[in-house]
């Protein structure tokens, strides 16, 4: 199977992606091309699928480990297979495509869990890491075989498991002469830097801390779960940043902490935002003020990183913007306000005629597509492992 796909001069596959956020299942049909370093991939559809609200609540509860039973756990790992093949069948579709001549689905699934850092406990340096969506439901649904469980792979290796996204956005975006910061501000925010005329080896890439996790923590306690984000960043234009708040959240040892780095829910997820909006009641400050100090704090650890990370090293021309965040007008003019004086210009995927919406998605397609064809597909200088592990593992349908 895996030959039959390496040996052709071009592939037909669906990306499948669910974020921190838990907003949905995003589902892009791709076309890949060439087996190089320089392939081509070409957007042939795009969708998002929500998840019901009460499936997205039981997603939720999995976040904290005292609710993370195994019967749940399980449950929601069979359940969610059934919804990623839904989104890839209607993804499929949508582009008018014969499901027959699609040659695999790539899901990252549903991280439900993260501990990028080593226990040593036991004897052993052990970093563990859960993704939901079963890859063998996918397949036998679809009829279609199924790479999943991405991350894993890289964690055997010694790596964080994360960022994976970089090794794509090496192959698509790298330029000789200028260095670009690639900026994902999903729940949480991550950044790649691709030094100019680089060498794989010389890509690194981090998570910078929350992306739209706290606004969203403080709009759904604002609309009482009837909003899950800050459409258009309204709350946040209307409020004024509480500064004692802001210093109080910029000494989170996190954004000090040496790379590689990791971060998600564990850190930041509801223990997190209960503190912020426990110290909104007790100085009085408004839902919009604390959308506004949050807000401010993505801003702010973006560009911190930046600062702190990158300029020692490289003076980077611009930051390219994806993810929901890059929707938000008031958080991107805030990061725009930040960068401005190190003469960073600051863009979205849109602005380069790309989709924010469907980038992290299609990145999954193409680590998949390297996986079929048996190449790494993870940049050791990134995750922190010991060399580039091939990552995913491999569904095959029943016979039909």
């Amino acid at each position: 199977m895996i030959k039959q796909v390496a040996n052709k001069p071009w592939r037909l596959a669906v990306g499948l992606m669910s974020g921190t956020s838990v907003d949905g299942i995003d589902a892009a049909l791709v076309e890949l091309e060439g087996l190089g370093a320089n392939p081509k991939v070409r957007l042939l559809a795009f969708r998002n699928m929500p998840y019901p609200p009460a499936v997205r609540e039981k997603i939720f509860a999995l976040f904290r480990p005292e609710n993370a039973t195994v019967d749940k756990v399980g449950y929601m790992n069979f359940l969610l297979g059934e919804y990623f093949a839904e989104a890839a069948l209607a993804v499929i579709q949508e582009a008018g495509v014969d499901k027959s001549t699609v040659d695999f689905i790539a899901s990252h699934g549903q991280t439900i869990w993260h501990a990028p850092q080593a226990d040593c406990s036991d004897g052993y340096p052990i970093r563990c890491t859960v993704q939901i969506g079963e890859g063998a439901v996918i397949a036998e649904r679809t009829g279609i075989p199924t790479v999943s469980d991405f991350r894993v792979a890289d964690m055997a290796a010694g790596g964080q498991g994360a960022p994976l996204v970089p090794f794509t956005e090496y192959l698509l975006y790298r330029r000789k002469e200028e260095t670009i910061l690639l900026q994902n501000i999903g729940g949480i925010g991550n950044m790649t830097v691709l030094p100019a005329g680089a060498p794989p080896e010389a890509v690194f890439a981090f998570d910078t801390g929350p992306g739209n996790m706290i606004i969203d923590a403080v709009i759904s306690a604002a609309t009482g779960g009837a909003e899950g984000f800050d459409r258009d960043g309204a709350a946040a234009a209307r409020g004024t940043v509480c500064r004692a708040l802001l210093e109080e959240l910029q000494k989170d040892p996190y954004y000090t902490q040496l790379l590689p780095k990791t971060t998600g829910r564990e850190r930041f997820g509801q223990q997190y935002t209960a503190r912020l909006l426990n110290y909104g009641k007790e100085h009085g400050l408004s839902f919009d003020d604390l959308a506004a100090t949050a807000t401010e704090l993505t801003a702010w650890s973006i560009a911190d990183a930046y600062e702190r990370y990158v300029l020692p090293r490289y003076q980077a021309a611009e930051l390219i913007a994806g993810g929901g965040g890059s929707y938000n007008p008031t958080l991107m003019a805030a990061l725009g306000r930040r960068l401005a004086p190190h003469g960073v210009q600051v863009r979205t995927q849109e602005d380069l005629g790309l989709s924010s919406d469907a980038k992290e998605a299609v990145a999954f397609a193409l680590m998949g597509d390297r996986f079929m064809t048996g190449q790494p597909n993870a940049l050791p200088s990134v995750t922190g492992a010991k060399r580039a592990a091939i990552m995913g593992k491999l569904s095959l349908p029943s016979p039909r």
